[in-house]
């Protein structure tokens, strides 16, 4: 599972891109009880959502040349720059070429064989997210692509990352994990683009924990969000819902069933 005691590969910060960043701090600020704490100019006005103190996520406002508003997931590597170049052999592209952010860490922005769009932040200062698995914080990601095997053989040359197969809902779900850690360590899945109805491009998906997936989900349509698929149970896992926020950011919610051991 997610851990703040971050290793190579492992998810380790997230960040949203809205076209109207007070907005998204309000709509995420009423959900999942952030405060959004705003940047100087130094570093473009990108801020931090704090949740009891600790750091939760980043956001900043962005333009339509930027992309569309969206979720980005970061994974830990410790060269950024050999972590890019190793995307760009496998097939994959370098969006924003690796940079240093202060003394905070050195970050890029890369693509996988299928587009989609992955961070890669390298720590200095900042380790990364301060709080995860906690409700209203990240406890899981998803990769949905059309060609799941390619997407691990991907990740598995860039990141490191492993695969293994799990029994979930009586189907086959194939877990993420770091490179030489056990399968306690999974963080995430892949999932064929199939699966999700409403969606027709790959895309990485975080997941926040919440106290109560059905209010949270009526919370965020009152906010002016959207439901993308309405509370469902996950046997041995838990209760989750897909959303989007106000301006088409996806991401997803779960009250997750007590892991038993």
């Amino acid at each position: 599972m997610l851990t703040t005691r971050y290793v190579t590969g492992a998810p380790n910060w997230i960040d949203v891109g809205a076209p109207d960043i007070d907005g998204a701090a309000a709509f995420y600020g009423a959900l999942f009880g952030w405060r959004f704490q705003p940047g100087g100019p130094e570093v473009g006005g990108y801020g931090l959502f704090r949740l009891g103190g600790r750091t939760a996520a980043g956001g900043m406002q962005t333009t339509p040349e930027q992309g569309p508003p969206s979720w980005t997931v970061y994974f830990q590597s410790p060269d950024a720059d050999a972590t890019s170049r190793a995307a760009e052999q496998a097939r994959g592209a370098v969006r924003v070429q690796p940079m240093d952010v202060q003394d905070l860490g050195r970050m890029a922005i890369l693509s996988d064989r299928a587009g989609v769009t992955f961070g890669l932040w390298q720590p200095g200062r900042n380790k990364g997210l301060e709080v995860v698995q906690e409700h209203g914080s990240l406890c899981w990601v998803e990769l949905y692509t059309a060609d799941v095997p390619a997407a691990a053989a991907f990740y598995h040359s860039v990141l490191g990352l492993e695969t293994f197969g799990a029994d979930f809902a009586g189907g086959a779900y194939t877990t993420f994990n770091p490179a030489g850690q056990s399968e306690g360590a999974m963080f995430g899945g892949v999932v064929p683009l199939a699966d999700d109805p409403v969606e027709d491009e790959a895309y990485w998906l975080p997941y926040f924990e919440v106290a109560d997936t059905d209010a949270t989900v009526a919370r965020a349509a009152e906010l002016g969000g959207t439901v993308r698929l309405p509370a469902t149970d996950v046997p041995s896992v838990g209760r989750l819902a897909k959303l989007a926020d106000p301006y088409g950011a996806r991401f997803a919610v779960i009250h997750s069933e007590p892991q038993q051991g």
